[in-house]
């Protein structure tokens, strides 16, 4: 799951850094947003929830957690793509404003492009290993990880030997299903977002 919404950036008022990355709080839309989802999952045998460091990821859990009596686990490596300089909210402001870096980010498929950024690869290694830890502890059962837009994105990448922004673009709040297998990982599904589709949604 993608987490829902979160506060917008305001020119100049960066948000908060957790281990140098931008941790805004869901926005009250984003919180709605949370309700839904979890609502959607609550009669999934769900035997685990993972949470990245950023706190968006946990709240948007935290209504499943309440309702099926489980605490939300920490994965790290689930954590959103590392933006370098432009961490904080600025990427936000510089993909409103096309700014070139950003289109040429987008056409060369690479985030490094940004000054600072994570490399692809650097990316695909630690969410690579996330998955297959989780995979690991959890044989047979389904777990729900509540994570980013990016990671999302190279996951389903990584699933299925896409380009690796092929999958950018997972709306606030929904879901990805992935099988994993000792050799293979399928995808089931993409960006579900029918519990919210009555809602605006903005990344």
């Amino acid at each position: 799951m993608r987490h829902g919404e979160s506060e917008p950036y305001v020119d100049g008022q960066p948000f908060a850094l957790v281990g140098g990355q931008g941790d805004p709080p869901l926005s009250e839309h984003g919180e709605e947003q949370a309700q839904r989802v979890c609502a959607r999952l609550s009669g999934e045998p769900i035997r685990a929830i993972y949470v990245t460091t950023l706190r968006r990821t946990a709240q948007t859990a935290a209504p499943l957690g309440a309702e099926l009596g489980l605490d939300l686990r920490l994965e790290p490596d689930l954590r959103e793509v590392h933006l370098g300089d432009w961490e904080g909210g600025v990427y936000r402001k510089m993909v409103a404003e096309a700014h070139p870096i950003v289109l040429t980010s987008f056409a060369e498929e690479r985030w490094d492009v940004i000054p600072g950024a994570e490399s692809n690869s650097a990316l695909a290694d630690r969410v690579r290993a996330a998955v297959e830890r989780i995979a690991a502890r959890h044989p047979g059962e389904r777990v729900a990880a509540f994570t980013h837009g990016g990671v999302i994105g190279q996951v389903l990448s990584l699933a299925s030997g896409s380009r690796p922004f092929a999958f950018l673009g997972a709306g606030n709040a929904s879901i990805s299903r992935l099988v994993i297998t000792p050799g293979r990982w399928i995808v089931r599904s993409y960006n579900d977002t029918a519990h919210v589709d009555d809602m605006v949604l903005s990344v």
